[in-house]
């Protein structure tokens, strides 16, 4: 099957168009997006932020500048989107500007290398197809069809007519009062907040995971009024030794050879065969190691599974591939959630 539904690439239209190129967003997002550009030879003639960020600061030698401050200096342009939010006010102010001007989005990865282009795409269709083939819905395969080819072309367009409310994915789950759960990367309990939500309040016990020590402890004032509860100042990893993170980012503390060593864990090393029956994993792009140190829990206990699918570029295929390689009797569903670009695309597993 063609994916990418025979749309031009986005890096082919950026490297092609005649029209000036506006960078919107100065993050890390952008950084990449400008340091990929560099690689092609695509021209960026400004950067622009939010009318209410734009402050006179500078971003890659270029001066920030309001959307209203282009539209006075020319007389068209594209815009290269390069944050991420999932706050409805800013992704109805995405539309709004993409509705004035062309508007697409160069996908980088949060993590990894492999940018998702007409190469990578050719490179992995027989991948890419091998874990279609495992989809147990036609909304996860619709899902799955469409945030590949809004990887390929950029166009947000195509993301609407794939996102449900994330509730609907807990009738997936359907938690149970009797639930263990394991929560890895569990920041300041905000999902174990939404595990309380789903399973009534009840539970036989919570195992939760958070690297960052600043969270951890808002993790464990979260959590200080709660029976059963086991946390661990650990980040999840298919061997138990020191890796450095990036401790800086609250949610999205993750690897980095410049960060503070911090300790990490096989999750079958700590459970020692205890049982788990619900898990979620958003461990920022150590998703695969987390399995491989969690293979015995999920070949043993087949857990109820939510994984965040949108770190790497090959995470929508490789996962599923992964996990139905360690147990090959789960069921697979993907849902993409309210946020542009595709950050909280996950899978569901049972």
């Amino acid at each position: 099957m063609n994916f990418t539904q025979n749309q031009k690439s986005v890096w082919d239209f950026f490297k092609t168009t005649e029209k000036p190129i506006i960078l919107y967003g100065m993050g890390d997002g952008a950084d990449k997006v400008l340091d990929q550009f560099d690689k092609l030879g695509i021209h960026v003639y400004g950067v622009m932020a939010s009318d209410d960020f734009v402050r006179g600061q500078n971003f890659r030698g270029f001066t920030v500048k309001k959307l209203s401050d282009f539209e006075n200096e020319l007389e068209d342009f594209v815009i290269a989107l390069c944050f991420a939010s999932s706050l409805p006010d800013v992704m109805e102010h995405i539309k709004s500007v993409a509705e004035r001007h062309t508007l697409l989005v160069p996908s980088v990865p949060v993590f990894g290398e492999n940018i998702f282009n007409e190469k990578f795409y050719k490179d992995n269709e027989k991948l890419f197809n091998r874990a279609y083939e495992l989809l147990e819905d036609e909304l996860s395969r619709k899902v799955f069809r469409d945030i590949i080819a809004f990887q390929y072309s950029g166009d947000i367009k195509i993301l609407e007519g794939c996102t449900t409310d994330k509730s609907e994915a807990f009738q997936i789950l359907k938690l149970e009062e009797s639930e263990d759960y394991l929560d890895l990367g569990a920041y300041n309990g905000d999902t174990i907040e939404e595990f309380l939500n789903y399973c009534g309040g009840s539970f036989s016990s919570i195992t939760a995971f958070e690297p960052n020590a600043k969270s951890f402890r808002k993790l464990q004032d979260y959590c200080s009024d709660l029976r059963n509860v086991n946390l661990w100042q650990l980040g999840s990893y298919n061997k138990n030794t020191l890796i450095n993170f990036n401790t800086k980012s609250g949610r999205n503390c993750a690897i980095d050879e410049n960060g503070t060593p911090v300790q990490v864990a096989r999750v079958d090393t700590i459970l020692c065969g205890k049982r788990i029956t619900y898990a979620k994993l958003d461990v920022e792009g150590a998703e695969k190691e987390t399995f491989e140190g969690m293979e015995n829990t999920i070949k043993l206990f087949k857990p109820k599974l939510n994984v965040a699918l949108y770190h790497r570029s090959e995470d929508i295929f490789s996962l599923i591939l992964q996990l139905n390689e360690l147990n090959p009797d789960y069921k697979f569903f993907l849902r993409h959630h309210p946020y542009i670009p595709h950050w909280d695309t996950n899978l569901y597993c049972i």
